[in-house]
């Protein structure tokens, strides 16, 4: 059975593995209107054609040309916009050799054959749909974990998916959001596993800040909490919580340097003990108030009753009634790490002589200011999403910030993280533990460049929140 919950890598996994779609064929000679009319009743948006002996592909993007001409679709043949002789792989072969070969030629399609017979049509959408199954079988595994060693087992399997995705290019967005979802099912099933029915049913664990926003791909650290059910009380809480952050730094998930860990009694309070610390780190003077309150803005429910969680973010809105001091005060976090950003060492990234090529904290000068502006504005206006993308997305719908910037920080968010996890990965293949540092020395021109244009973009924001704010006036 456990063999059976393996996760399929695409270094072994083969081209029958993936979602194969069965072709549909057309004679060369079939009119464009015809063929038009059998692709869209079957929902497709190719079809192979036969011309004699030989074999092509006609496609949605083909259509687009021979419609460019004067002569009416009707009259023109199909065969006359076919590629024939198309890329075609084994059913048998490597998938990641077909992953390979889409990427290196640029093309979305790959006849598939057994022998000379084709027996099927591989997409880049299968491709996707076979790597969103790796994360499906992970998570089958997680769900049938018996024992924390089980579980253990399931966890350990996340960093190698994390890195097939990556080096099969798959979107930094889309690699983030099935590790979030893996994650949060880990922490579930580890906490079926150790608190009570009891206990869960008077309580809400949550996972917060970059884990919170789905943002944490390679494990740094560990952010989440217990809200308790006010009134409830229960014998032994503090063995189960302590067991289930050792539990999950034997799971590879380092302990958070600030404590943010539901084994810490400030993590780990009922509804009205939460509500008291909301009201502190809003009106409190402990200098760790303003960063506990956004780590917090970002917590996502893991198990557990949701409504305890609710509850609190009312609470929230209440003691944040009138702040609008409180909200640039909030925002004003964007400029602790301004004077190396505004240093103006990016603008020499192509040169990249002297003490420009050190390393760099990416976070410190990058994602953060992005990450924690959204935030701000998100808390201002009272946006529920917590990824930073999605908030952004409800922030230009609202007409809070002008689209076009609503997009340029996604794609720099997204930039960034793609090279921190890049960096990452290197980092833990030659035996170092993953931070938040890379060396733009050891980028390739283009992702220099790419470095550079974000940060820029950067800049910019935190220029225009510092407008919004006023916080050249605090």
């Amino acid at each position: 059975m456990r063999a059976q919950r393996e996760m399929v890598s695409l270094m072994t996994a083969r081209v029958r593995d993936a979602a194969l779609r069965k072709p549909h064929f057309a004679d060369a000679g079939t009119d464009l209107v015809t063929l038009c009319r059998e692709m869209a009743a079957r929902g497709i948006a190719d079809a192979l054609v036969r011309d004699g002996d030989r074999l092509g592909i006609f496609t949605a993007t083909d259509l687009v040309a021979a419609l460019a001409g004067d002569r009416p679709p009707s009259a023109l043949t199909v065969g006359a916009f076919t590629h024939f002789d198309p890329w075609s792989v084994q059913a048998g072969d490597p998938l990641y050799d077909a992953m390979l070969l889409m990427l290196r030629h640029r093309i979305h399609r790959l006849l598939v054959r057994e022998g000379s017979e084709v027996v099927g049509i591989l997409s880049q959408l299968e491709l996707m749909g076979f790597l969103a199954s790796h994360s499906h079988l992970i998570a089958a595994e997680v769900a049938q974990a018996g024992a924390i060693p089980d579980l253990a087992h399931a966890a350990g399997q996340v960093e190698g998916l994390i890195r097939v995705l990556h080096g099969d290019g798959v979107r930094i967005e889309i690699i983030a959001a099935l590790v979030g979802g893996l994650n949060r099912q880990i922490f579930r099933r580890l906490w079926e596993l150790l608190a009570p029915e009891a206990l869960r049913a008077n309580s809400c664990l949550i996972v917060m800040g970059s884990e919170g926003r789905s943002e944490q791909i390679i494990r740094t650290d560990q952010d989440n909490a217990l809200i308790l059910r006010d009134g409830f009380d229960f014998p032994g809480l503090d063995r189960i919580t302590e067991s289930f952050t050792e539990a999950l730094i034997g799971f590879g998930y380092p302990p958070c340097p600030g404590g943010i860990m539901l084994s810490r009694p400030l993590w780990c309070q009922s509804v009205q003990g939460f509500g008291a610390a909301l009201y502190d780190w809003v009106h409190g003077s402990d200098p760790e108030g303003a960063m506990n309150l956004a780590i917090f803005l970002d917590a996502a429910v893991v198990a557990g009753d949701a409504e305890l969680l609710a509850q609190l973010r009312a609470r929230l809105r209440r003691i944040l009634t009138g702040g609008d001091g409180f909200h640039a005060r909030f925002a004003a976090a964007i400029q602790q790490f301004g004077s190396t950003a505004q240093g103006g060492w990016w603008r020499r990234l192509p040169g990249l002589r002297g003490p420009e090529a050190a390393e760099i904290d990416l976070k410190k000068l990058g994602i953060f200011p992005v990450v924690h502006g959204v935030r701000a504005l998100a808390l201002e206006y009272g946006l529920s999403a917590q990824p930073t993308a999605e908030r952004l997305r409800q922030l230009a719908e609202a007409g809070r910030i002008d689209a076009g910037l609503a997009r340029d920080l996604t794609d720099a968010l997204h930039c960034m993280m793609g090279l921190k996890l890049a960096s990452n990965l290197g980092q833990i293949a030659a035996g170092r533990a993953p931070d938040n540092t890379i060396r733009p020395a050891g980028l390739g021109t283009l992702d220099r460049q790419a470095l550079r244009d974000s940060l820029n973009i950067v800049r910019d924001f935190k220029a225009w929140l510092t407008q919004h704010y006023r916080l050249d006036a605090l």
